[in-house]
């Protein structure tokens, strides 16, 4: 078995601290279908406000989304945002007892006035900062570095996420990295837009994205750059500042893994997305990181998460934590798909919960489809219209012998599974070898349990138990004169 996929089997909740610039991201909604009548600018009615945490908020949340404890250490205002801020940060589980708040300076909020004109998308108009960049003191640097001490004891990882808003500042994070490597604890850097990396030296791994490495050490190395190229984009950031590993982001290509120590390093691919929004990429990049490391992961099997991770944050508009569950169904998914095999029930059930996450309804059905059909697609097509994931239980080939004799089936299992997975409206495939059902039932308590028109709802298997889980049965009509038998029959007469 994989070795990432047994990983994430048996994933254990950690401690994460994370230290850094955190912020406010503020969204105004509404119409903008006219201009001001005293200056040739849009006029944004607001019909609608939301208020999300941002910036290093962000990677906090994400570490949640995986099952993290997190105690967050920075800055904020003395002012409403801050409030709002922590309140949304405590809600979620995060200890909040690190931001210290400073009156010299705002807390950092991000407001996005977001417009809507003639019926298209809604397009962001603009956008308006309220920050300080100024370094923070030594009187509020000392009370970080007081509280991350007693946090240290119970941690297994340390996240700086730097946007070069004040927080990380050189003195700040280098006593962070000495104090966590003398605990034993790994350090990773997500470090800001900058040409020097001297306030990371010594950390445990750095992830910057192709444009950061080239400004950090001017090294030009465009998209289409050879492999050495890139190579030598980290080996020159990797030797200047002590780092152990880098994990270099390459967006579509996927990731360069490169230690110290080794004399090759690692290209992790990744898979190729439809892109709608970088936005938050990178945190949850460092999020799975971090992550990973915390359950014992190697580093390439660490990155192969965080591109899967990062790859499920761009397929979304906007900024929203990607958790455990979707990632290891999607991980899930790319190796039924590369081998065409069905899942397992516990494989289904990641997929169950990833599903449940989201809100969408589990619709489940079942049969042998020995010889798929157009009747077959037809039941498939209306069950999968009953909900928002469509699972089939599929008698094995023990079990179809068992009920229609030695000569069947006429496909293997495998063959059988394949064929319905390629069909559109299809979920998943899971075997079963029992007479009934009634075992995966019993675990994946679908929404909607759906059998063909030959049934009624009291001889269906497994009624009561998703009807005692809130769900229902539904029977639907089968098309007269299709059948596997049918077609049996059929084949044998024309010959």
């Amino acid at each position: 078995m994989d070795t990432l996929l047994a990983a994430l089997s048996e994933w254990k909740p950690f401690n994460a601290i994370v230290i850094g610039d955190f912020m406010l991201d503020q969204l105004l909604k509404g119409s903008a279908t006219r201009l001001s009548p005293d200056a040739p600018v849009p006029v944004l009615h607001v019909q609608d406000q939301q208020s999300q945490p941002g910036g290093a908020a962000n990677l906090t949340l994400d570490l949640i989304a995986l099952h993290g404890h997190v105690s967050v250490f920075g800055v904020v205002g003395n002012d409403p945002e801050s409030q709002i801020l922590s309140d949304a940060l405590s809600k979620s589980g995060v200890d909040c007892s690190g931001l210290i708040p400073d009156d010299t300076r705002p807390t950092t909020v991000k407001r996005n006035l977001i417009g809507l004109a003639q019926g298209r998308h809604a397009q962001k108009m603009f956008r308006v900062d309220f920050e300080s960049n100024e370094p923070i003191s030594v009187q509020i640097e000392s009370q970080i570095l007081m509280a991350f001490d007693k946090a240290l004891e119970n941690t297994d990882v340390v996240c700086i996420e730097d946007y070069n808003k004040g927080v990380c500042t050189p003195s700040l994070c280098q006593k962070i990295i000495d104090r966590a490597k003398a605990a034993g604890v790994p350090v990773l850097v997500d470090p800001a837009p900058i040409k020097d990396y001297s306030k990371y030296r010594g950390a445990t791994a750095i992830t910057p994205n192709r444009t950061e490495a080239e400004l950090a050490t001017g090294v030009n190395a465009p998209e289409d750059a050879r492999e050495a190229h890139r190579e030598h984009l980290a080996r020159t950031i990797l030797d200047t500042y002590q780092l152990d590993t880098i994990i270099l982001t390459l967006d579509k290509q996927g990731a360069l893994l490169a230690h110290r120590n080794d004399a090759e390093p690692v290209h992790v691919p990744t898979t190729a997305r439809e892109v709608y929004d970088v936005t938050g990429a990178g945190d949850m990049m460092l999020a799975a990181l971090a992550a990973g490391r915390a359950n014992g992961l190697d580093w390439v099997n660490a990155t192969r998460f965080a591109n899967a991770a990062a790859g499920l944050e761009v397929e979304i508009f906007g900024v929203a934590p990607i958790a455990l569950e979707k990632i290891h169904d999607d991980l899930l998914s790319q190796r039924t798909n590369e081998l065409g095999r069905p899942r397992s029930l516990e494989e289904v059930l990641v997929q169950v919960r990833a599903a449940r996450q989201s809100g969408q309804r589990i619709v489940f059905t079942n049969g042998c489809f020995d010889i798929l059909h157009a009747g077959h697609v037809s039941l498939l097509q209306r069950c999968a219209s009953l909900g928002d994931m469509l699972i089939i239980g599929l008698n094995d080939d023990h079990s179809v012998r068992e009920l229609k004799g030695p000569e069947r089936p006429v496909n293997n299992q495998n063959h059988r599974a394949y064929l319905l997975s390629a069909l559109q409206c299809v979920d998943s495939v899971v075997l079963f070898n029992e007479e009934t059902p009634i075992k995966l039932i019993e675990s994946i308590k679908p929404d909607v349990l759906v059998k063909g028109g030959d049934y009624t709802p009291e001889t269906v298997v497994g009624a009561e138990i998703v009807e005692k889980h809130g769900g229902k049965t539904v029977i639907l009509d089968l098309i007269d004169g299709l059948s596997t038998t049918g077609t049996i029959e059929k084949m044998r007469d024309t010959h």
